[in-house]
């Protein structure tokens, strides 16, 4: 088992992976030559210039004030300085609240700590149960619940520590969800107009043989809402366009790579082979192949997004053939993008239902512009529940039968595993640095490793699903993975640690001591974890701002493909906060940290650590480097409040089976009482601030309009709507023929004459005519 010293070797390991993280990160972000990687958030909002185009040769590249490198921790403080107003002005309010979730980790397990150390320690450790005991354990094991015996009235200690931890917890959850609701409601209040304020997305319009889908949403919507439709948009099926075109900029960058290279050495003209990846066949001149190559893909495509320069020239063509695909009847998809004269009759809209039929004419709030995943609209809305349930079964397998690749895993990265399947390494491993950094390190890093393919996979499924937005992707590829770590991570490690390392025990007692075994190992598995936490959350995080990868890319580029400004602007990869991948984990820990507060409370001050740094290297990269592709208004906050929620009911849970393990039934009811209490909190949490994330209310969305009113009486609303939900593959076209000179009508709307002979969409008469036969 590992001791305090194998923690130590393994603490001094990270805390110097992260030190060195830290390090040359501060050396290579004050190289001019990295500004555009380390800042490139700047670049994109036009707030900064590249140091490369003034000073000499070598200050262009090497940064000669050798004073700023003594101050190579001065982006600590300066990430910590901007307001979090300024923040949400700056980056958005996702990205703000996301921050706050790390606050919340230090709120809360901070004052848990004082007093874990403070009570829990010394009431763990003046004991002798494991010194007496035939198990193995560890030095910190002494100082957890294990080494308290068995009925002893300590135990209501811990009792009375479960208590004021979860009232704590609650506390600071309410209060959290109560700032983040009125941060939400004043940030939608305040923020400047946007398209999604006004407009609905309607899915599932049912099929009409006399109308086309164009025909039919806005003679729908005119009868049904005719004092605040505006216009619409329907959806098309454009992903093989899209594909065309994005073939068509890989093409363009190998043809910038070489006439780039030809560039610089014309006496020599570039080659490649026509096989796949250039790899095998025959030898063509690399310039007049690809150049071909993107003729061919203009002509397939008939429009590319980078013949912006040609588009008035060319435009009645192009018009003509974007008309045939956006009103074929194989690319039109039944639904649209419904806009309103107001943030009020979208509200109306969005939040009621259209006809009798439920499943007919779906209307719900339409994602962001940014937000807006556009492969997924294509996919039919009848599709979307067999969809999940091929998700849902395939989800289950990969969850449960991952855990026997993880076992291995945990059997094998540690003492015990290696010697056993590799004997001949047994007198280097009993080397004491070695034998410490397999204990202290290995097994971390190994589950680290083994995870690192996960996110990808989860994302691809919540795709196949059918999401039609980002944030809304993101969001369940979050839970799944949360889902993932618990039972894998959590769980698992738990019982393959105890069915691997307490296997001789089990084979030598009988059958009523097994429960009293794994009650005891539990808290054994803290080592494990704390290694865990030191390896993904210490180095992790620091191994995050240093950006090599970007770094890397950016440079490659720089070097091969870049030839104006704006080929360099495109080279940076600023990426995003990546909520579906950082949220599980930081929930991860606040698991451990809720688990083991009252079991092990050792373990709080790495958590507590991990919390810290991560939160001022998150806050520095939000505020230099990410650029968010969208904006939730914080719509993700009520998942993380559940989820740690779900966290403290888990611990309470384990709690109560870990104490009946140690005879002290007698607290068993007053623990049933403590998951009883925390979920009714939930209920009223979510019953008094969930609906801030889920609906807008009228009475905000009437003093938006009215003020909007007052401020812009002659605004042009519906040439700021028009082009807002065009595919972005027909978006510099609809630019291009926008009028300047449309002016939104303040008439009362007239119904537009319909061919149909039919009623089975507007089955009573609108106010304009008598019947609906009027209007054929």
């Amino acid at each position: 088992m590992a001791t305090l010293g194998d923690i130590g070797v393994a603490a001094t390991i990270n805390i110097l992976s992260a030190f060195a993280f830290l390090s040359a990160f501060a050396i290579l972000r004050i190289q001019p030559i990295n500004d555009r990687v380390y800042f490139p958030k700047w670049y994109l909002k036009g707030l900064r210039s590249s140091p490369l185009q003034t000073g000499t040769l070598v200050s262009k590249f090497v940064n000669l004030d050798f004073r700023s490198y003594l101050r190579f921790l001065s982006w600590m403080p300066a990430a910590l300085q901007m307001p979090e107003p300024e923040l949400i002005d700056h980056a958005g309010l996702d990205s703000a609240v996301y921050l706050r979730i790390y606050l919340i980790g230090l709120k809360i397990f901070i004052p848990i700590a004082c007093l874990g150390f403070a009570v829990m320690v010394p009431v763990n450790w003046t004991n002798k149960t494991l010194e007496h005991s035939k198990l193995k354990y560890s030095n910190i094991d002494l100082l957890s619940i294990s080494n308290v015996p068995l009925g002893s009235n300590r135990f209501w200690t811990h009792l009375v520590m479960a208590y004021v931890f979860t009232f704590w917890t609650c506390y600071v959850l309410k209060r959290e969800y109560e700032i983040v609701a009125a941060m939400r409601l004043h940030f939608l209040a305040s923020e400047q107009r946007r398209p999604d304020q006004f407009t609905v997305l309607v899915r599932n319009v049912p099929p009409d043989p006399d109308e086309s889908v164009t025909q039919l949403v806005e003679h729908f919507f005119l009868v049904n809402h005719p004092d605040h439709y505006l216009t619409h948009q329907v959806v098309n099926n454009a992903n093989k366009l899209s594909e065309l075109v994005n073939k068509k900029k890989k093409m363009q960058n190998w043809l910038d790579f070489y006439q780039l290279k030809y560039s610089r050495n014309p006496a020599r003209k570039p080659s490649t082979k026509t096989g796949f990846l250039g790899l095998w066949g025959k030898t063509v001149d690399a310039i007049d192949f690809y150049t071909s190559k993107i003729e061919t893909l203009k002509k397939e495509s008939l429009f590319v997004k980078d013949l912006h320069l040609k588009l008035k020239q060319y435009n009645p063509y192009i018009s003509l053939e974007r008309d045939k695909v956006m009103s074929s009847g194989k690319s039109v998809i039944p639904a649209a993008f419904v806009s309103f004269k107001t943030r009020w009759g979208a509200s109306v809209c969005a939040q009621t239902q259209q006809t009798r039929n439920p499943t007919l004419w779906l209307t719900d709030w339409a994602p962001e512009p940014r937000d807006v995943y556009w492969d997924n609209l294509a996919i039919p809305f009848v599709s979307l529940t067999i969809r999940r349930l091929i998700i849902f079964v395939a989800y289950f397998f990969l969850t449960f039968f991952f855990m026997i690749p993880i076992a291995i895993v945990q059997s094998l990265a540690n003492i015990e595993g290696i010697e056993k399947a590799l004997p001949f390494l047994k007198p280097i491993i009993e080397v004491k640095v070695i034998k410490s950094f397999i204990q202290g390190f290995l097994p971390g890093i190994a589950l680290k490793i083994f995870l690192i393919f996960l996110p990808d996979i989860l994302m691809l499924m919540s795709k196949f699903e059918g999401f039609i937005s980002r944030s809304a992707l993101e969001r369940r590829s979050a839970t799944r993975y949360y889902i993932f770590l618990f039972i894998n991570v959590f769980l698992g490690s738990i019982i393959t640690g105890t069915a691997f390392q307490q296997l001789d025990n089990f084979m030598h007692q009988s059958a009523n001591d097994i429960p009293k075994t794994i009650g005891t190992s539990i808290p054994m598995k803290a080592t494990f974890f704390i290694t865990y936490i030191m390896v993904d959350g210490w180095a992790g995080v620091a191994g995050e701002i240093l950006r090599l990868k970007p770094l890397i890319i950016y440079h490659l580029k720089n070097f091969f493909l870049v030839k104006t400004e704006k080929d360099r602007e495109e080279a940076m990869d600023p990426g995003t906060v990546g909520f579906n991948t950082g949220e599980p984990q930081i929930q991860l820990y606040f698991l451990l940290g809720l688990v083991y507060a009252v079991v092990t409370p050792f373990l709080l001050p790495f958590i507590i650590v991990f919390f810290a740094l991560a939160f001022v290297v998150y806050r520095h990269q939000i505020i230099n480097v990410y650029n968010q592709e969208y904006e939730s208004a914080a719509a993700f906050w009520p998942d993380v409040h559940g989820r740690i929620i779900t966290a403290l009911v888990v611990s309470q849970l384990l709690l109560m089976g870990l104490l009946s393990t140690k005879e002290a039934a007698q607290s068993t009811p007053l623990l049933i009482t403590l998951p009883i209490l925390t979920i009714w909190f939930h209920r009223f949490c979510k019953g008094r601030y969930e609906p801030a994330f889920v609906r807008y209310p009228l009475q905000e969305a009437m003093m938006k309009d009215t003020l909007e009113r007052a401020r812009e009486p002659n605004l042009n609303l519906k040439s700021f709507l028009q082009i807002a939900y065009i595919h972005p593959v027909f978006k510099e076209v609809e630019e291009c023929e926008s009028d300047p000179a449309s002016e939104e009508s303040d008439q009362e709307p007239v119904l537009i004459p319909t061919k149909r002979q039919s009623r089975m969409n507007t089955p009573l008469p609108s106010k304009h005519s008598g019947s609906m036969t009027s209007l054929g």
